[in-house]
């Protein structure tokens, strides 16, 4: 009879300590909720304007750094959000993909316009000189350089591979790891989305 009171207790414990866990939506990407970087971001986008994250509040950001000569990482991270986009259905309208080059040197405004545009039309590429780029990757906490190819022409860069996710408000929410599933990218979106 002890045993049963025991295991019953137990039980009832468990089951008060889920209930006192926090109630926030259950992401399955991290959650960054409360972080305090990614929040200088001014670059200029592929038409040549100036862009801030406030200008695209109201929607779901994701923010990616890659650069436009990358062989796998940057393709396959825009395909997935592409992916991501249709799986929201209408909801697809509010979510704004802004891919930041890292490669400032080779990336230009016309380069860019091609690149991101040929994912999605409404994907945004954005580009600063070598010191802006390196200002919004320090506060992304995102880590790049520059690897020697055959000729000065041909290097590469090594990057950060992850995502960003900002809710309509503008607050930094979400990492996701690259390789993560669009269903996963999706169910998070549409959490935020829904105003979680």
């Amino acid at each position: 009879m002890r045993r049963l009171a025991a295991g019953l207790l137990a039980v009832g414990l468990a089951v008060w300590l889920l209930g006192c866990g926090p109630g926030g939506p259950q992401f399955k990407n991290t959650d960054l909720t409360g972080a305090e970087y990614g929040k200088a971001l001014r670059l200029t986008d592929h038409t040549g304007r100036v862009r801030t994250l406030d200008d695209f509040k109201g929607s779901a950001i994701v923010v990616f750094f890659g650069f436009t000569q990358c062989p796998d990482v940057c393709p396959t991270t825009l395909a997935s959000m592409k992916a991501v986009k249709q799986q929201l259905g209408e909801d697809g309208k509010r979510l704004q993909v802004l891919f930041v080059s890292v490669d400032p040197e080779r990336d230009t405004q016309e380069l860019l316009a091609q690149y991101v545009t040929a994912f999605d039309p409404s994907f945004v590429g954005l580009r600063g000189d070598a010191e802006a780029t390196a200002r919004v990757a320090k506060d992304f906490k995102v880590f790049y350089q520059k690897v020697p190819g055959a000729t000065p022409a041909t290097y590469t860069v090594d990057h950060s591979a992850g995502s960003y996710v900002f809710d309509p408000a503008g607050r930094l929410r979400l990492y996701v790891r690259h390789g993560q599933s669009p269903d996963a990218v999706a169910h998070d979106l549409k959490l935020l989305l829904s105003g979680r």
